[in-house]
């Protein structure tokens, strides 16, 4: 085989470019390791996809003009550059995750093997979004999405820019005019469905095009007195100067002051943003403006020759993509095998191992590739390698994670098992469904026996997971237990709860749902007792009870809305107003209620409390495995207050503190008498299932 000839043109090399890359990806790496230090490292991402829509941009554009644009050597220089640092992460990833991983955690890598090789790794984490989402510091190869954006953009922005230029359009017209459209997509879909917003393409594209645009105007309009003449009349330089100078040093001075808003522009992002703003948005132009001044200011820009062209940025931008790879899947693989957030010496050491390693793929890996000889077999390799890899990764996903790997802990992990997770689709009941059809699909339906029911279980995960524990409990006496509810609704008529980053305000499954589950209650001939089961804390405070990095509280950002009472906007009018609707109905019916008290939410992963994992770094086992009985306390407070004053008015409702079966005066416990009552941080196992049973069935006098 012969080197395959060189057509498209190849930009010159820019040194504050890769400081500009650096710039990204240390934020990044910040805000993944020590989150409190670097509030909006995430920019990072959008700034990445500025400086790979400028240059690849430059590059269409430019070989366009001159005639000899490439489609196969366009291709070939991104498999050159993409693949071989993504097959070594991948399979490292892989070899590690063999090693450390259970098997439904080693189900989810082998899943996002296949779509990392497969740049789907986005459409991929979109559909996993939810209310049982196992976290993102749990998923290794998370950070593949924005890979998977612009693989995706790659394949089609050239094409349609030769097309235009084929036809003799006007090129700069249909970029403009994707961005337009793209950047109206963000703003819109950040308040509809920021996951999708987040992750989908058409919302990120037009940070892409924003350096696109650039390269544009830099190919084609003469970009120097392009700036200068926009300068002329822009609102800022008139407060500089009283008559506009014509001196040669003009240009410069603009390129100065745009590169230094620029980079203002950028550190405030890092400094003041976070992780709980709606995202991209209106507010990813910040970061995106940011990046195309210090890219668009040039090499002569002061900033840009002395800061961002330092010989210590340029070897980071040098081994950003690599470094991107890395630091990851490193800080996520840490955070698994030690249950929890790791200790600071663990992530500072990750986040070097990081530095190393990507140091040496660099050297080792990408180098060599990149500008060693350009053989046409080599590119078929990479592909064919890439394409072996995420088939070893679907075959795991395929194969229920490989449970042989790791059969001791196993094992030990029986209470944490899918066996033992009630609102896994595997789980489902279709004799219930066929009994009870929800009429959508998403609603878990329970029927404990044949027959008609006579308890009803109405409320959110929490009442899905204390169904098994009833339907063992009271299987050898008359009474049949139906369930019927989803995850994040709470037990009242006319409510809808969602999560604002993932749901969006047209989310009405909750109240559809619910109506549906409380009206079978009403109607019901056989069913007696009406069980409200709920996470109420959640819904009052909107936050779940999960220290994050920073030790606030994190997880769901919930949101109630009332459909009979809209004018509601407060959640604790809201549930008070939902619940006295609710009860007044189902008493009116001649039904027994019982409210559930919700058992506590422990802010850690009760993995942690044993010997769960195949490896750990650290023999560190949780003690006590407990939550502090104040903590709880605290944090159910005004829920407690909320419901003992609605109570007050219905002396016929009963009242089940599940609190009462776990804490003592000084700790709520996740282990009792050897058994291990919690499956995570707030949801019962099927230990602790049984044991609320218990206490219910003595209540109501059935066992």
């Amino acid at each position: 085989m012969h080197n395959s000839p060189e057509h498209n043109f190849h930009p010159r090399y820019r040194p504050d470019i890769d400081g500009l890359r650096a710039l990204a990806i240390l934020p990044v790496v910040a805000f993944h390791a020590f989150p409190r230090y670097a509030p909006g490292g995430f920019i990072g991402v959008d700034i990445f996809f500025v400086i790979s829509g400028y240059l690849i941009s430059l590059i269409i554009f430019r070989s366009l003009a001159r005639g000899d644009f490439s489609f196969a050597e366009f291709y070939a220089h991104r498999v050159r550059r993409i693949f071989p640092a993504l097959i070594v992460v991948l399979a490292a990833c892989y070899a590690i995750g063999w090693f450390v991983l259970l098997p439904d955690e080693f189900m989810l890598l082998g899943k996002h093997i296949a779509a990392g090789a497969g740049f789907v790794q986005n459409f991929a984490l979109q559909g996993e979004t939810g209310y049982f989402d196992v976290a993102s510091e749990l998923k290794p190869l998370l950070h593949l999405w924005s890979l998977a954006v612009e693989e995706q953009y790659y394949l089609g922005f050239p094409l349609f820019v030769w097309l235009f230029w084929r036809k003799g359009l006007n090129v700069l017209t249909g970029v403009a005019l994707i961005a337009i459209v793209s950047f109206l997509l963000s703003r819109k879909g950040v308040h509809a469905d920021m996951v999708k917003a987040f992750y989908w393409p058409q919302s990120r594209f037009w940070e892409l095009m924003a350096g696109a645009l650039l390269a544009y105007v830099e190919v084609f309009k003469a970009w120097p007195d392009l700036l200068t003449r926009f300068l002329h009349w822009a609102v800022f330089n008139r407060l500089i100067f009283r008559h506009i100078p014509e001196s040669p040093h003009q240009p410069l001075i603009l390129r100065n002051l745009a590169a230094s808003f620029g980079l203002v522009l950028i550190l405030a992002s890092i400094a003041t943003y976070n992780a709980n703003m709606p995202w991209p948005g209106s507010r990813a132009l910040a970061p995106v403006v940011g990046a195309v001044l210090l890219i668009a200011a040039g090499p002569q820009a002061w900033i840009n020759r002395r800061f961002l062209a330092m010989k210590p940025l340029v070897w980071v931008g040098l081994i950003s993509y690599p470094l991107y790879l890395w630091h990851w899947p490193l800080l996520s693989f840490l955070r698994i095998i030690e249950s929890g957030l790791p200790a600071r010496e663990w992530r500072i050491a990750a986040v070097a191992l990081s530095f190393v390693l990507a140091t040496l793929t660099y050297w080792l890996v990408e180098r060599p590739v990149r500008y060693g000889t350009k053989r046409v077999w080599k590119n078929a390799a990479f592909c064919l390698a890439l394409l072996v890899v995420g088939y070893v990764g679907f075959n795991a996903y395929e194969r229920n994670g490989l449970e042989f790997r790791v059969k001791e802990a196993v094992r030990r992990n029986a209470m944490f098992s899918a066996k033992n997770t009630p609102w896994l689709p595997e789980n489902q009941d279709e004799r219930c469904k066929q009994g009870f059809p929800p009429r959508i699909d998403a609603g878990y339906c329970r029927l404990a026996k044949d027959g008609d029911p006579t308890v009803q279980l109405i409320g959110d995960s929490h009442a899905v997971s204390l169904y098994p524990g009833m339907r063992d409990i009271l299987q050898t006496t008359p009474e049949n237990v139906f369930q019927l509810g989803y995850g994040g609704c709470v037990p009242f008529f006319e409510v809808t709860s969602f999560d604002r980053n993932t749901d969006g305000p047209g989310h009405h499954h909750c109240r559809t749902i619910t109506n549906q589950a409380l009206s079978i209650a009403e109607t019901s001939r056989t069913i007696h007792t009406v069980v409200l089961v709920s996470r109420g804390p959640l819904y009052l405070s909107g936050k779940g009870f999960f220290p994050d990095d920073y030790g606030d509280e994190k997880g769901h950002d919930r949101l109630l809305q009332s459909a009979s009472h809209p004018e509601l906007e407060d959640h604790y009018q809201i549930w008070e107003t939902a619940m006295r609707e609710t009860i007044d109905r189902l008493l009116a019916k001649g039904k027994r209620i019982v409210f559930v008290l919700d058992n506590p939410e422990l802010g850690f992963d009760p993995k942690s409390c044993v010997d769960s994992r195949p490896w750990r770094l650290t023999s560190r086992v949780r003690q006590p495995c407990a939550v502090p009985r104040n903590d709880f306390d605290e944090r159910n407070q005004r829920y407690q207050e909320l419901v003992a004053a609605v109570l007050k008015d219905y002396p016929a409702v009963k009242v089940f503190d599940a609190a009462a079966q776990l804490c003592d005066k000084q700790w709520c416990w996740a282990i009792s008498d050897g058994q291990m009552l919690y499956r995570d941080d707030d949801h019962l196992s099927l230990d602790g299932a049984r044991l609320m049973a218990r206490g219910l069935a003595k209540l109501l006098a059935i066992q």
